[in-house]
């Protein structure tokens, strides 16, 4: 090999290195960046498990909620309750979800096992409103039942059918009516799951009955003292008063429901007969807290059987029916001479802006308040048993400020340990906050 041809052969060996090299270079670079790219989309790709094991970052605490006791200068209140409220899709192990959720999975007080309450609670819509509100109101020596309108979508009553198996004392109703504003199938949806709660093996004295738009103001012990107060111990709460004449015709022309949509009345001339047996017909709120004797009267007696069947062509039954029967002397727990007493319900009508209340803070809808957070102090301060109405969507700051200060007085209260999944607040130090000398 010559000279030159030496020299040839080096220069193309070296460029094939060179060449080589790069192949190799590129690969390895294509192999880092592909790995990259790998850790960044499985990183930032949602978790594989259920929606109800996944967490979220935590809304802000509400600046403006000033009914949580006050921190000091360098501390803050931060929620611990960071969940996602999604549907329920999928096994569910319970006990991680109680705590994830904190539920309070024991009885805080003797006084309040020795005195069981039923609870009624009507939803078709806004799980996380109904997940937040049976937290703050569950209790294991209580029972619950729970009616999923009809018309609700197959996933949501799936997800509280999940949400209930994970509870011994919780369960849905049997039957489930396709519920109407204002209509008899309302008022059907409460007895259905009276039928049930009469059969449950909790020996309830009580039985108070929620929509799925209500918060509790009241801890599970102040309901049980209130209930047992010498005025309500023996009686039933089903605030009203005796039909006014601008209401009647609500009884006295016949209404026709249309089911899931509205209720209408039909001519004047399709009037109604007296109510049966001579009732008296009284006008009141929907809401109650009544004895369990009084409820196997209406499941079983012919007055409030015929007086029920009777309403069914009538104009919203419920703000009649009950309080109509809790006149009746020989109803048990009957408070015959009774009225508006009874503090069931904080809500802000529209009409009574100047009076009861200076304004609403949120929205009305069908004249009542969606509250804000601005709310929240009128809330507290008038003391109900619950106040209604919450949106989780519309103004969650609310609900957020009112179940925050909800949670420290049950916990306040408690006559057993706290346990710290419990909590739904902390006290933690405020970053970069420097002691000023």
């Amino acid at each position: 090999m010559t000279l030159l041809q030496l020299k040839d052969w080096s220069a193309s060996w070296w460029t094939m290195l060179q060449l080589e090299s790069a192949k190799w270079s590129f690969l390895l670079c294509l192999g880092i960046s592909i790995l990259i790219c790998s850790v960044i989309y499985l990183k930032g790709k949602p978790y594989a498990q259920s929606p109800l094991h996944r967490s979220l970052s935590c809304r802000p605490f509400p600046e403006n909620c000033k009914v949580l006791p006050p921190t000091t200068t360098y501390t803050s209140w931060e929620r611990t309750e960071c969940q996602n409220f999604s549907y329920f899709n999928g096994p569910l192990n319970c006990s991680h979800m109680q705590h994830k959720f904190h539920f309070i999975m024991k009885t805080l007080s003797k006084e309040e096992e020795d005195y069981p309450l039923a609870f009624i609670i009507t939803i078709h819509k806004d799980l996380e409103m109904f997940v937040r509100l049976l937290r703050a109101i569950y209790a294991p020596h209580n029972v619950y039942c729970i009616h999923v309108d009809a018309k609700a979508p197959k996933d949501y009553r799936v997800s509280v059918e999940r949400l209930a198996d994970c509870f011994p004392n919780v369960f849905l109703s049997s039957v489930s009516e396709t519920v109407t504003y204002a209509g008899f199938s309302r008022l059907k949806a409460d007895i259905n799951c009276m039928e049930d709660l009469v059969k449950a093996p909790v020996k309830w004295k009580k039985v108070i009955n929620l929509c799925g738009q209500d918060f509790p103001v009241m801890s599970n012990l102040e309901l049980v003292w209130y209930m047992q107060d010498e005025e309500w111990i023996d009686n039933n709460m089903t605030p009203g008063i005796k039909q006014p004449t601008y209401m009647r015709y609500r009884t006295e022309i016949q209404h026709k429901e249309v089911t899931g949509q509205y209720v209408v009345a039909l001519s004047k001339s399709h009037k109604k007969t007296p109510a049966p047996h001579n009732l008296e017909i009284y006008f009141g709120t929907a809401y109650y807290s009544l004895k369990r004797e009084f409820v196997e009267y209406v499941l079983n007696s012919t007055v409030a059987k015929v007086l029920l069947e009777w309403s069914r062509d009538t104009y919203s039954p419920d703000e009649h029916y009950w309080v109509t029967l809790n006149h009746v002397k020989e109803a048990p727990g009957s408070k015959v001479e009774g009225g508006w007493e009874g503090n069931i319900r904080a809500i802000k009508w529209s009409d009574q802006k100047g009076t009861a209340h200076q304004g609403c803070n949120g929205r009305y809808v069908r004249d009542i308040c969606i509250y804000s957070v601005e709310d929240v102090p009128w809330i507290i301060e008038k003391n109900s048993m619950f106040a209604n109405k919450f949106e989780s969507t519309s103004f969650p700051d609310a609900l957020d400020c009112l179940e925050q200060w909800h949670r420290h007085k049950v916990l306040q209260q408690a006559k057993v340990p706290i346990q710290s999944s419990w909590k739904l607040a902390r006290e933690i130090k405020i970053r970069n906050a420097t002691i000023s000398v």
